[in-house]
Formats: structure tokens, C-alpha cells, sequence
């Protein structure tokens, strides 16, 4: 479960770049604009778990989906298939192989998750992370530190490129990576605003957590 529960419990150097980093305030204001400029998102990503001696641990690959606010699937791909979804309400993480489904409320503490910060209130990232970037010809390279003690990862980075999200680098106190690269992404598409609901097949395990 590690590859997706990153993305759900975690409390969600690029070539070129300019020597410039710009301070707390000016970064937040570009990260803004850039996350409120997609309505929705949609596309493939492949992800890579290293640890911290650069040893691949995972690997997997798999479909997204966002609409702002808050409603996201992220559907990891056969072997290791799991389904997060989330209608901004509730979030649903699947594991067929298991039978298995897990519902938690869509509180604070989930919606500073990486995944579902791609898709909040971008209003609130200021109360929830520390941010720095950096900006170069057509890439733009955020790093975020989370503000609250009881995180999973300690520092994330989020690069656009040509304003459009490229890839994510998750790193934790032990020094492990997850690095998750954004592939055909397509903005401001309609989406079936039914993909943002799970319903559990017959005879599945449901367990909710409060």
C-alpha cells in the first residue's frame, strides 16, 4: 500500500534553472496562480520509490484525474493496482487485490495530502507549508516543507513546465524518494464528474475511520 498511501496520509534540482529563489511570499503568490489556473487535469504519471541510498524499492505507473475543489482519482496500474478517489467530502483507497476498501472524512489533515494539494483550496497553502522557488526559461520549481510535526515527508517539489505540472518529488526523514512524473497531461478538459465517487463491489471489505 506504501506507492499510494504516500500520496493519501502523508499530513499530498531541475537542469536550467536560474540561481534566483525567490522568497516565501512572491512563491507563494506563483504557485497560486499556477495550481488555479487548472481547473482540471487529467493524464498519466509514472511513479519511483527509492531509498536513501538511491535503490529502487517501487515502481508503477497509472491514470489521474482532478477537479478543483478537492475531487481527484489516481488509479495505479495492474500488478500493484489501487484506486484513490476522493469527492471532497470523503477519500476512498481500493485494493482489489486485498478486497478491500478504506473511507476516511475529507478533514485538514487530509487535504494538505500531496496528490489532493493538486487539486484544493489553493488559499490555504500558505497556512500549511513553508515555500520557496525557482524559475528558469519554462520551468518553475517549487519546494515545499509542511508547517505541522505529523507529516510523512519533509520537503516535496512540484515543477511546471510551460505552466503546466511536470513532476513531484516526495523526500522523508530517512532520506526515501518518491518521484512521480506527470505524462500527457491535458488542462481545463471536461470531466465525468462520476469518476470522482466509488461505489465498493459485492462483497468487498469496507472499513471506514473516523
Amino acid at each position: 500500500m506504501r506507492l499510494i498511501r504516500v500520496l493519501m496520509l502523508a499530513a499530498l534540482a531541475v537542469t536550467g534553472l536560474t540561481a534566483h529563489a525567490a522568497g516565501d511570499e512572491q512563491s507563494v503568490q506563483r504557485l497560486t496562480e499556477l495550481l488555479g489556473q487548472a481547473q482540471t487535469l487529467s493524464g498519466r504519471f509514472s511513479q519511483l520509490t527509492l531509498d536513501g541510498s538511491g535503490t529502487q524499492l517501487q515502481e508503477a505507473s497509472g491514470e489521474m484525474a482532478l477537479k478543483r475543489p478537492g475531487l481527484l482519482r489516481w488509479h495505479t496500474d495492474a500488478p500493484m493496482e489501487q484506486l484513490l478517489v476522493s469527492n471532497g467530502e470523503k477519500v476512498w483507497l481500493y485494493d482489489p487485490d486485498l478486497e478491500q476498501v478504506t473511507i476516511q472524512a475529507m478533514d485538514q489533515r487530509m487535504s494538505h495530502t500531496p496528490a489532493l494539494l493538486l487539486s484544493g483550496d489553493v488559499s490555504k497553502i500558505r497556512e500549511n507549508f513553508t515555500i520557496t522557488h525557482k524559475e528558469g526559461g519554462s520551468v518553475v520549481d517549487f519546494i515545499l516543507k509542511p508547517k505541522a510535526k505529523d507529516t510523512l515527508f519533509d520537503t516535496l517539489r512540484l515543477s511546471f513546465r510551460n505552466g503546466v505540472i511536470n513532476d513531484m518529488q516526495l523526500i522523508d526523514s530517512i532520506g526515501q524518494r518518491t518521484n512521480i512524473l506527470f505524462l500527457g497531461v491535458k488542462m481545463n478538459q471536461p470531466l465525468d464528474s462520476g469518476q470522482f465517487t466509488f461505489n465498493a463491489p459485492a462483497g468487498v471489505d469496507v472499513i471506514e475511520e473516523q
